[in-house]
């Protein structure tokens, strides 16, 4: 005891403040943020949605003023700030927040740019119908009330609404230690999948799904790719990837992109003014202006692009970038019984329906005992008026009572009548005393025993009330079901790259020096056969063009080195360089060692596609004439370091790799003018550490291969072959006839002082165009179909005019498709240097590749084995 007289119990300060924060945070859980499973609202929206009810602003009455709702509401239930009413009822009245509105509103709600909603002094609202649907049945005893905060009034615990509003509009709030974000979804396929658990409640998730494909966002916009999605609907958790729905327009010749919905939750002003900032910053390129050209009738976004810009390469880089790709994390947590649990689609759908079930029983309890009373009060009726001499008696007895209770009990006895049919009788209009209302009571009452009948059949039968139930569902659905707003792209997943990038076709140059860059393609033009071609940029000393490929940015790269390693990469990865500018050293993107080059490339399509890797080859070919074929499958799990292709003996180098589909043909040319054809099929497939086995027979030490070509189309393909001095021709392929492979070949062109060597060899078609530069860097660009075809001994005719003692470097084919040929411009810039000491290349494209040409003097082993 204090001297105040006041008991003093020590607490500890630890228990205390555990056992407050254990009842504060159990109170914000059950009383503030988490929804009812039941009917999926918080206490503040049931406290809102009951209060409009009890003032009677229904949806076919007058709207009332919102701060006299707000005034209800915040008097009789919900004892909190007017602020935490009047947000509630105006973002049930927005469209773009819920997917089907709970209250009707009229005047400033806000917008979706976030303009805030005018004060409740301001704006006026009612219901909306599907909102009484909620309602139904209150005033049925179908729910339990509780005291309101001052034990004056009752409120409901939950409402006995027949929509299944938890799924349809979804709920999102955070407790203490949780929180809930659920998605909203449309009414329709949610009472489709409710009647699918009715008639089986075995039924599976996946089953459901069949009825409940995916969320339904009241902004609409795509869902985009379905595994967040199903990953939601299984377990009650998932991450849903959300992009605005948009299409291409070409306004006064500039591209737009036009966006019409965007996705849920995002404020358009805020998404807006960050892309502008993005713009500004240079991390958005290819954007001029952007418009909000929104108004009554829709959204309208509109993104003006630059001459320049690939309308889908900047539509995905605003996906990547901004609020135009949103995602929406499932978090599926409402209170069943009281207690916080997570809950997956089936759980949903179950516990509505057991709601339902528990509202059609109480209100069909409810029903009956009206009926029962209503009948034993129309009993009473029949005994006192139902004949004339009957109702004479009951007349006397009234009049003959001093009293009120005296006639009660007078007519109890005389008509063997209880205490409530007797006051019924005594209350009775003079006017139901004549024939026709008797005849009215009668049949009132005939019609009540067939309702009590009925109801009573209701309640013995539980299939009954489920067919109720089912019927009072497609009874909404026919009222309030739509369209799906939100489109799904199942294809759609988590963003490649690839996206981010235009499939453009490019021009890759590797310089002797190994400095490595893209061009796009369109930057050639043809000339006529015999023209003089134009200047390349010059660079450093002693650095020219050594290879040149032809791919498109989606493609992946195969570099094979001359010491045998193959390296991988996307075309997109190499950086872009300017016609003049000299590009990238290698070694600073792929691990190559700094005594080894890149040799030969291969242009493949998808790697990660096992039936493309599985029926695919590599078939390689070295110096000396050593040949080895093995599975691209092999290849399609790159390293940092590399992978060994092909084990290289001492004095030898890798010369050349292509692809091939295991039916090809194999040609083999050298320098002494000769060529060897043999079948693909005679090389087994072998593994990537082994060296191979002899291709060709060079016969001399001074002599080494300068090429390899695969045939796979015979009838339109011809040979090609060119030699150093500019001389070249067009042979047929059957003029080489098949051998085996590791012979000496036969002549191919018949080389000459004023030939010079031969240098390069392809397989051409007259769609084809040829691309010849000159170790002083100067380039011609010609059709093949300029060139007749003419036979495999002759030397050939000039291709190009060389001066002062200059000679080819490199051939290369292009295969141009007719309808932009004329789109291409000159050359000019591609090839980066002249030196004198170039060694020759050769260059092609669909799996042709860039020859190098050394003359070194190696050792041929007499043969190879694996």
């Amino acid at each position: 005891m204090n001297n105040d007289g006041e008991k003093l119990i020590p607490i500890n300060i630890e228990d205390e403040m555990k056992s407050a924060y254990i009842d504060y945070s159990m109170s914000v859980i059950v009383s503030r943020a988490l929804p009812d499973v039941r009917d999926g609202m918080k206490p503040v929206h049931r406290r809102v949605l009951f209060g409009m009810y009890e003032l009677g602003v229904m949806a076919n009455r007058a709207h009332k003023k919102s701060a006299r709702i707000v005034g209800e509401v915040l008097g009789k239930y919900h004892p909190h700030g007017d602020s935490s009413v009047y947000d509630t009822m105006v973002r049930m009245a927005q469209p773009w927040s819920l997917r089907y509105m709970m209250v009707d509103g009229q005047g400033n709600f806000g917008s979706v740019d976030g303009d805030p909603p005018a004060a409740m002094r301001y704006t006026e609202a009612r219901l909306q119908k599907i909102s009484e649907e909620m309602l139904s049945d209150i005033d049925k005893e179908t729910v339990d009330f509780q005291f309101n905060f001052d034990d004056t009034l009752k409120e409901p615990k939950v409402l006995p609404t027949r929509i299944p509003n938890l799924l349809v509009n979804g709920a999102s709030g955070i407790a203490v230690g949780m929180a809930t974000n659920m998605a909203p979804h449309n009414l329709t396929e949610v009472i489709d999948g409710i009647i699918a658990y009715i008639e089986n409640n075995d039924v599976t998730i996946d089953e459901l799904i069949q009825h409940v494909k995916a969320p339904d966002f009241p902004t609409g916009g795509i869902i985009y790719g379905y595994s967040g999605v199903k990953e939601a609907f299984e377990t009650g958790r998932g991450r849903i990837v959300i992009r605005a729905k948009s299409n291409f327009e070409v306004t006064n010749g500039r591209d737009s992109i036009i966006v019409s919905e965007i996705p849920y939750q995002v404020n358009k002003a805020d998404m807006i003014a960050k892309t502008a900032e993005l713009i500004k910053e240079g991390k958005l390129d290819g954007i001029s202006e952007i418009r909000d050209e929104s108004d009554r009738k829709g959204m309208r976004i509109v993104y003006v692009l630059k001459n320049d810009a690939v309308p889908n390469v900047v539509l995905n880089l605003l996906y990547k970038h901004t609020a135009l790709q949103s995602s929406f994390s499932v978090n599926n947590i409402a209170l069943v019984n009281g207690r916080p649990e997570q809950l997956n689609l089936y759980d949903m759908i179950r516990h509505f329906v057991d709601h339902r079930h528990d509202v059609v029983v109480r209100r069909t309890e409810y029903e009956l005992r009206k009926a029962e009373e209503r009948a034993h009060i129309l009993e009473g009726y029949m005994k006192v008026i139902g004949t004339q001499d009957d109702l004479d008696r009951a007349i006397k007895i009234i009049r003959e009572s001093a009293t009120p209770d005296e006639a009660r009990e007078g007519l109890m006895e005389a008509f063997d009548l209880s205490e409530i049919q007797a006051r019924a009788i005594l209350e009775l209009r003079l006017r139901t005393l004549t024939g026709l209302e008797i005849d009215k009571i009668r049949a009132e009452y005939e019609e009540l025993m067939k309702t009590i009948d009925y109801l009573k059949e209701v309640l013995a039968s539980k299939e009954l009330r489920m067919k109720i139930i089912q019927e009072e569902l497609v009874e909404i659905r026919e009222k309030y079901g739509d369209e799906r707003r939100s489109d799904i792209d199942y294809a759609g997943g988590d963003m490649n790259i690839e996206d981010l990038i235009p499939d453009d076709e490019m021009v890759l140059t590797i310089s002797h020096l190994g400095y490595i860059k893209r061009t796009s393609l369109s930057e050639y033009k043809k000339q006529s056969r015999g023209g003089v071609g134009n200047r390349g940029a010059t660079t450093r000393d002693a650095d020219f063009l050594e290879y040149m490929v032809v791919a498109s940015n989606h493609q992946y790269m195969l570099f094979f080195t001359e010491k045998g390693k193959c390296f991988w990469m996307r075309v997109f990865e190499i950086p872009e360089g300017s016609k003049t500018s000299k590009g990238r050293a290698i070694q600073n993107l792929v691990n190559i060692e700094p005594d080894d080059k890149v040799r030969a490339y291969i242009l493949t399509k998808d790697l990660m596609n096992p039936e493309y890797v599985n029926n695919n080859y590599v078939i390689m070919v070295t110096k000396k004439g050593i040949v080895k074929k093995t599975s691209l499958e092999a290849y399609s799990r790159p390293r940092v370091n590399g992978i060994n292709a092909i084990t290289v003996r001492d004095g030898d180098q890798l010369l050349e790799a292509k692809l091939t589909n295991g039916e090809s043909e194999i040609m083999i040319a050298s320098l002494s003018g000769k060529a060897i054809r043999f079948e693909d099929a005679k090389v087994r497939p072998m593994g990537r550490t082994a060296s191979g086995v002899r291709g060709i027979n060079l016969g001399t030490e001074e002599n080494e291969v300068i090429g390899m070509i695969v045939i796979a189309d015979k009838e339109n393909e011809t040979v090609l072959v060119v030699s150093e001095k500019g001389y070249g021709k067009r042979t047929s392929i059957e003029d080489y006839r098949i051998t085996n492979r590791g012979g000496k070949g036969v002549t191919t062109l018949n080389i000459t002082e004023k030939t010079g060597k031969l240098i390069a060899i392809q397989s051409v078609t007259d769609d084809n165009d040829l691309m010849i530069i000159n170790k002083s860097g100067v380039t011609i660009r010609t059709g093949v179909k300029e060139m007749r075809v003419m036979g495999r001994a002759t030397q050939g005719v000039r291709l190009i005019n060389l001066k002062n003692n200059d000679k080819i470097a490199a051939v290369a084919k292009v295969a141009v498709e007719e309808e932009v040929e004329e789109e291409l411009e000159d050359i000019d810039g591609l090839i980066e240097g002249g030196n004198e000491n170039i060694e020759g290349v050769n260059e092609n494209l669909n799996n042709q590749d860039l020859n190098d040409n050394s003359n070194e003097n190696t050792n041929l082993e007499s043969d190879s084995n694996e």
